[in-house]
């Protein structure tokens, strides 16, 4: 067996939050071959939204949506990494955590040591095979989880021109993978379940199920403590293990502005996330401190013309503003969520910087609503004065 390799921080998984996590690890400090990558995928870090977006038509490619491009920051390309002496170990599946030795095994039996881990092994597809759905086999069933996947799907659509899609599921992905199919000329159906209860049956070239994930949190079952599907960590994503970390999907962590755990599975928390464990990891290595993950959750999307966001918690009474109606040239409208006399979530279709701002400030200040009939009316204009 080949003698180990050892470094003062891995980084577990290679999607976004491996590389705002590498960002965050160079411009707090590092030496050459301190940090390590370790991926399954055979490419540097990227975001992941523009699979479901820019990358179903010709004009996406890598080394076009590499990490931190997403939020307005640097492209990080293989060379950023070499320049930063971080060692990028690529097309490597980890089999084993032993996380009591410090020690990750390879699929190829190689074996990493740290001193400091971060897991950020995201989440996998559900796929229908899951259920034992008759025929999931099917070379023609397709999912959305990384660029392969994207790849697959995209030659798919190529060689079905003009053909008929059957989209399963109904949230960001189904959603945003209905309207990719659609401008590019497919007759798309959207379902909600697996088996039509009616009897019907869905002629299609290409069916894509995008029915949600799972945390990849299996190598360190009985290892660490666990909440909510996911890994328990404290406001810096450190677990109950010393020394390891958890972030983006995989993390259970306390959310400060509702005083209880979640686990969110969003690209704005993972880059967040990543960040904060950094510095947190890099603070206690000094200390010192780190204020608290104070996170708003916070969820957008784009389809055809149409785009929205979201702000807060999606719970209690709903009150639905605005301009609805399909027809209108520009549409705007949303809806407030109610709780316990105040507003604790918002969500706004086709709204301008200014006003995503404003919807933003109402659910991290969760004002009062005394009169729910007069906010129906008042609609942004409620928000414009928080």
């Amino acid at each position: 067996m080949a003698a180990a390799k050892h470094f003062t921080y891995v980084i577990l998984g290679g999607g976004v939050a491996a590389g705002y996590a590498a960002r965050e690890f160079a411009k707090q400090g590092i030496k050459p071959g301190e940090l390590a990558i370790i991926s399954k995928e055979s490419v540097a870090p990227y975001e992941r939204p523009a699979l479901s977006k820019g990358y179903l038509f010709p004009q996406t490619r890598l080394p076009g949506f590499h990490t931190c491009v997403g939020s307005g920051g640097e492209r990080l390309l293989p060379e950023w990494y070499s320049e930063k002496g971080i060692e990028l170990i690529l097309s490597t599946e980890i089999v084993k955590a032993d996380l009591a030795s410090k020690t990750l095994t390879s699929s190829a039996d190689a074996i990493f040591t740290y001193d400091t881990l971060l897991i950020a092994t995201g989440s996998s597809v559900i796929k229908l095979t899951d259920f034992g759905v008759q025929g999931a086999e099917a070379n023609n069933i397709l999912y959305l989880r990384d660029i392969d996947d994207a790849d697959k799907l995209v030659a798919a659509m190529q060689a079905k021109k003009d053909g008929k899609a059957v989209v399963v599921g109904g949230g960001y992905i189904g959603l945003e993978l209905s309207a990719a199919l659609k401008t590019n000329n497919f007759d798309v159906t959207m379902v909600t379940a697996v088996k039509l209860k009616n009897g019907n049956v869905l002629e299609a070239d290409i069916v894509i199920v995008g029915v949600g994930g799972r945390p990849l949190t299996h190598l360190f079952k009985g290892q660490v403590a666990e909440e909510k599907g996911g890994i328990k960590t404290d406001a810096f994503f450190e677990t109950s293990v010393p020394g390891v970390y958890a972030i983006a999907d995989v993390a259970a962590f306390p959310m400060k502005l509702y005083n209880e755990m979640r686990r969110v599975e969003h690209v704005d928390h993972a880059r967040k996330s990543a960040e904060q464990a950094v510095k947190a990891i890099k603070a206690k290595e000094a200390g010192e401190s780190v204020p608290e993950y104070d996170y708003l959750p916070y969820f957008y999307s784009r389809s055809f013309d149409l785009s929205w966001q979201f702000y807060g918690d999606n719970v209690g009474e709903d009150v639905l503003f605005g301009d609805n109606d399909p027809t209108a040239a520009k549409p705007k409208f949303g809806s407030y969520w109610i709780k316990d006399g105040k507003v604790v979530g918002v969500f706004l279709e086709g709204g301008s910087a200014e006003e995503n701002q404003a919807i933003a400030k109402v659910a991290r200040a969760q004002p009062p609503v005394a009169d729910v009939e007069a906010l129906k009316k008042e609609g942004l204009d409620f928000a414009a004065k928080v």
